[in-house]
């Protein structure tokens, strides 16, 4: 028998990407799955467009599929956030929606539906999926093959595409990850480079990217789940290293194929925040004193100076000197306080 997957999609204000998103992954080939959408209280009409196309009353119109009827409706199950947290042992076939109170983020987003799955769905595998992403019909069978592979993979990701660059599907976004201790820098391999099969070959990564990430359930027992003080940015790194000390690999591979509707830009204030701060907060943890002493060095010597000057000129020219005080803001709150934006 195949092994038991549950998927988690994350909604927040972004109902045409999530139904784009399940549209694809019901007409996936593997069928040993179920899924959960957490909402993070969404201030749209989010959870009603979710209900009607799970109804059949919209259809998604896309360039990587047809609709299809075939599987309409869809059976749908809703619970509160607290409702979900109080069920046990209850095993739903269908389709969960979990509806949260408040925006709680990536990490602890993804861990309301991990709770709920793990105390009552039982699977082999979890994976957590971006709403804006499509899937390649084959994606998650390809993940669960190398997966159950070897023993001590607790991780696997896909090759990740741009959903469009340029007009082009075939720009990598995401090839596995690399991490920089001595500088404080997280790497996608691959991005940004036309896909010429460069990237064709199953490679263990440092660690693998939270919009499409296969874990298995044995690792999650083990170590934990997301440390939510992240918000978001950083998690799964932070994941991916804590299942690393405990004897776990995180490994990508290339046969399976998504497509993320990322942007190239880096100028979001709030990412600028949060990626600003969890860095240092990842760092502190993980990092040895020699490479902690490094990355302060580099990064106040030559990063600092550098993207406080791009994001002051950003922010005149737009009049808002909000992205540079988010940065420092940002480089304050990684160093001495445990906050977030709001």
């Amino acid at each position: 028998m195949n092994p038991k997957i549950t998927v988690i999609i994350l909604n927040w204000n972004g109902w045409k990407d999530t139904i784009e998103c399940l549209e694809s992954l019901f007409q996936i080939t593997y069928e040993e799955y179920n899924v959960i959408i957490v909402d993070n209280a969404s201030s749209d009409d989010s959870l009603e467009k979710i209900r009607r196309y799970c109804e059949g009353e919209i259809e998604v119109n896309s360039s990587f599929f047809y609709y299809s009827k075939v599987n309409k409706p869809i059976e749908l199950t809703e619970y509160t956030k607290e409702e979900s947290e109080k069920i046990e042992g209850k095993s739903i076939r269908g389709t969960v929606l979990i509806k949260n109170d408040k925006n709680y983020g990536f990490a602890e987003g993804n861990n309301i539906g991990i709770r709920y799955t793990l105390h009552n769905l039982n699977p082999n595998y979890i994976l957590l999926l971006n709403n804006d992403t499509v899937v390649n019909k084959h994606f998650l069978g390809e993940l669960v093959k190398v997966a159950k592979d070897c023993q001590d993979t607790g991780f696997v990701s896909p090759k990740t595409y741009y959903y469009n660059f340029e007009n082009r599907r075939d720009v990598i976004n995401f090839a596995g990850g690399t991490l920089n201790m001595f500088k404080g820098h997280s790497q996608s391999i691959g991005v940004n480079e036309v896909d010429k099969g460069q990237y064709d070959e199953i490679k263990t990564v440092e660690y693998v990217e939270g919009s499409c990430l296969l874990a298995k359930r044995e690792v999650l027992e083990k170590i934990g789940l997301f440390d939510t003080k992240y918000f978001a940015y950083w998690e799964e790194a932070d994941l991916c290293t804590r299942g690393y000390e405990a004897g776990y690999k995180s490994v990508y591979v290339p046969k399976a194929k998504i497509w993320h509707k990322v942007s190239a830009s880096t100028d979001d204030p709030t990412k600028i925040y949060y990626y600003t701060r969890n860095k240092f907060w990842f760092m502190q943890k993980y990092a040895n004193k020699m490479e902690y002493t490094s990355f302060l060095l580099l990064f106040f010597g030559f990063y600092f100076w550098n993207l406080t000057c791009r994001y002051t000129l950003y922010g005149l020219y737009k009049r808002s000197l909000v992205h540079s005080s988010h940065f420092l803001k940002g480089i304050k709150n990684g160093l001495f306080i445990n906050d977030n934006l709001e």
